[in-house]
């Protein structure tokens, strides 16, 4: 049957709220570090109770388009609100434990074998991967790019095809988990701190500790909001 025809489903409360947030924020061109309106003032304005607002406010946060300090009110981290449809976003909480699953178990085997195959080159790619990463959060992103460079250092240095061809064919959830990770508060700079205890034992050739400190750092990827979240059905 065509995808058009599917059954129909009505927005959900909150994500109309959402619509209305994105809206405002345009429409009186409010930036990162602007305060939005408080929940009460939303919840009067729009209609809505303030449990709707609070989910929407929830969602954003989840997706890193928002800063909610207590007690000091919800502020904008970029210059738009400009989210994540909700029905991908549940999408993405339902597949994240399986990738984080997957995430332990190869990345772990390929830190302890780095660490005893490791080449010089190889070591000269972690530590550029590194430099680039805090370069990044030294200019304000989540360092990203610098996150990628290193976990794929590390598989190279593992000198196994099968375990890299495991991981290719994963890459694009381990992309996912790595996004939703660095966006959470303080993440970037716990995972260079992670980052660098890896690089430590691998250089050391000390291949129990390598794989010891993967597997804290995954479990430490594996602590994100969107896990936390309830869609829920309607408010």
């Amino acid at each position: 049957m065509s995808d058009a025809l599917r059954p129909m489903t009505r927005p959900r409360l909150y994500e109309q709220v959402l619509d209305r947030l994105r809206r405002h924020v345009a429409d009186v061109d409010l930036r990162a570090g602007d305060r939005l309106p408080p929940e009460r003032e939303l919840a009067g304005r729009l209609g809505v109770s303030r449990a709707s607002v609070k989910q929407a406010i929830v969602v954003l946060e989840v997706q890193g388009l928002v800063e909610v300090r207590h007690g000091g009110g919800t502020y904008l981290v970029r210059d738009s609100l400009d989210a994540e449809p909700v029905e991908r976003l549940v999408e993405r909480k339902r597949r994240l434990p399986d990738v984080l699953e997957a995430r332990e178990a190869l990345e772990t085997k390929l830190a302890e074998l780095a660490a005893e195959r490791r080449t010089a080159e190889d070591l000269t790619a972690m530590r550029e991967a590194l430099d680039h990463m805090a370069a990044e959060i030294e200019a304000g992103d989540h360092g990203v790019e610098g996150d990628r460079l290193f976990h794929s250092a590390v598989t190279a240095a593992a000198h196994s095809g099968l375990l890299a061809d495991f991981m290719r064919s994963i890459a694009e959830q381990i992309t996912e988990s790595r996004n939703e990770s660095l966006r959470q508060p303080g993440r970037p700079q716990r995972s260079l701190v992670q980052h660098r205890a890896i690089l430590e034992a691998i250089e050391a050739q000390r291949g129990k500790a390598a794989a010891t400190a993967m597997r804290r750092h995954v479990r430490t990827v594996a602590k994100v909001r969107l896990l936390d979240w309830d869609p829920g059905d309607d408010v």
